[in-house]
């Protein structure tokens, strides 16, 4: 078997013009044309998924009865408007609900909202002292 005087990627360069042919680089005749696409009957451009959708409904505003008073607000200020009542009215699947978004969205706040007392900085400090670190730091 004789080998050949140039690789093919020799001869595709001088022909084609110095584009090198390989994984994932097609030669460019098979390449696709500007503005057309592999897929073309795919995702047309500006649909919407699942989540756009769902915060557009939530967003969109209704008119509320309460206290023999109008009101525009969101869906998702109703929603949870209904889930209030339904708790106050004993729901405890509502109570629990509620409770967990609450503590959720208030639970950064509350974490770091007081500094430690002076009891509270012994009990720290003792507990360091009976359980020292198991790896020490680096002193620079």
């Amino acid at each position: 078997m004789t080998k050949p005087k140039h690789s093919k990627k020799a001869q595709t360069k001088a022909a084609g013009g110095g584009y090198e042919v390989g994984y994932g680089k097609p030669p460019k005749k098979h390449q696709f044309k500007p503005g057309l696409s592999g897929n073309p009957k795919g995702r047309p451009k500006g649909a919407k998924n699942e989540a756009t959708i769902l915060r557009e409904i939530m967003h969109q505003r209704m008119e509320v009865r309460e206290g023999g008073r109008a009101r525009k607000i969101s869906r998702l200020e109703a929603l949870l408007l209904r889930c209030l009542e339904a708790a106050l009215k004993g729901d405890l699947k509502a109570m629990a609900f509620l409770l967990n978004r609450y503590r959720l969205i208030e639970g950064d706040e509350t974490e770091h909202g007081e500094p430690l007392g002076h009891d509270e900085q012994s009990i720290l400090e003792e507990f360091a002292k009976r359980f020292p670190p198991k790896v020490q730091p680096v002193k620079e």
